[in-house]
């Protein structure tokens, strides 16, 4: 098969389920090369509980398979109406459409991971081919099944001085390490919007954090953070990853404390694990760093982790402007990937044997 460019659309969700982010752009899985737009749609509240109900579940287990479908089909639902807006306004064919929703489970030991979202229902609603289901083959042979985007962000590295590292703070924290010879390094660092955003659910009876403002106006607990980080997790060497609920029974810490003083302590804690991750796991100091994925729109949380990382730890930090990283871009990247049959995952990402594909594709023909 020749490779060569797809429109392709991507959806994504993952571990904090606030919103569906969607992305569409140009891409072979090797180089990005336009980004037709980018932008995201609110999960509603009653959605979010629903969701939230089947953390943990088990969608190979006929009981918990009972509760998972029509929240499943829920949120499939929301993927097409977001699908068929975008087709509605958009003036560019769409080859290809890629779609990982929220994660209710990620067990390593037990090698399973699920992410909501029928693709077998979208292809037949759209015609179009549709991939899903990327960590799977990744888990099943070994790996940690996640981060899987390294490919994405070593595209985008090419405008990096390198080293250069990615933040990536979705529901939980990743980094990406891309080296002077485009070498790869990934694995979850610690908690992120998932963690925040459960907190101010249950304390403030609200989504999230918005724009940081709780936690601007609270003052950290050190204590509290430092305890946190001897987590066994921290001292575990890579390649390694995270359920979302992997630090739900640390939450008891924060109770007590002011919504302000809870949000900020979180956000330290978030920052520190990045600090942590970035001086203590990486192979060199990098010379660029990006904060991307949901975190680094709360400007709170960005200021935390430029706080923590002084200098002699990055050389500097890219902006947003120089370079477009988003959780869509990346999904619909590696849709691309698994339409050509190119791996997404690697012994230095994963910890999986060797280079390998991931994704389901659902087509006329599967």
């Amino acid at each position: 098969m020749m490779i060569k460019p797809l429109n392709v659309l991507g959806l994504m969700s993952g571990t904090s389920f606030d919103s569906i982010r969607y992305a569409l752009i140009s891409t072979d899985g090797v180089d990005i090369y336009q980004t037709y737009l980018s932008s995201y749609v609110p999960i509603a509240e009653f959605l979010r509980s629903k969701i939230s109900l089947i953390l943990g579940k088990n969608a190979s287990n006929p009981d918990d398979k009972i509760l998972i479908d029509p929240v499943e089909n829920d949120v499939t639902r929301l993927m097409i109406d977001v699908i068929r807006e975008i087709m509605s306004s958009s003036s560019q064919k769409i080859d290809l459409i890629g779609i990982e929703g929220p994660t209710i489970i990620h067990d390593v030991q037990a090698k399973y991971t699920y992410q909501l979202g029928k693709g077998r229902q979208i292809f037949d609603e759209f015609s179009i081919p549709v991939v899903t289901h990327f960590h799977n083959a990744d888990l099943m042979n070994g790996g940690q099944g996640s981060p899987i985007t390294a490919t994405y962000y070593h595209a985008l590295a090419s405008n990096f001085e390198k080293p250069a590292v990615f933040i990536n703070v979705g529901g939980m924290t990743s980094l990406t390490y891309i080296g002077d010879l485009g070498e790869m390094v990934a694995f979850d660092c610690g908690p992120g919007n998932a963690m925040l955003n459960d907190f101010m659910k249950k304390h403030a009876h609200v989504a999230m954090d918005y724009n940081g403002q709780m936690a601007a106006l609270g003052t950290p607990h050190a204590k509290i953070v430092g305890g946190l980080m001897k987590h066994d997790f921290f001292a575990k060497l890579p390649p390694k990853s995270l359920d979302r609920n992997a630090f739900k029974d640390k939450e008891e810490h924060f109770e007590g404390l002011s919504v302000e003083d809870g949000a900020a302590t979180i956000v330290d804690f978030i920052a520190q694990s990045i600090h942590h991750a970035v001086t203590e796991m990486l192979p060199q100091k990098p010379k660029t760093a990006l904060i991307c994925g949901g975190g680094a729109m709360n400007p709170s949380l960005v200021r935390a982790i430029r706080f923590k990382l002084k200098q002699e730890d990055i050389n500097a930090f890219a902006s947003h402007d120089d370079v477009k990283a988003d959780d869509a871009s990346a999904i619909g990247f590696l849709a691309a990937r698994r339409f050509y049959n190119l791996p997404i995952t690697f012994p230095s990402t994963t910890g999986v044997g060797a280079p390998l594909i991931g994704g389901k594709i659902y087509s006329k023909e599967s």
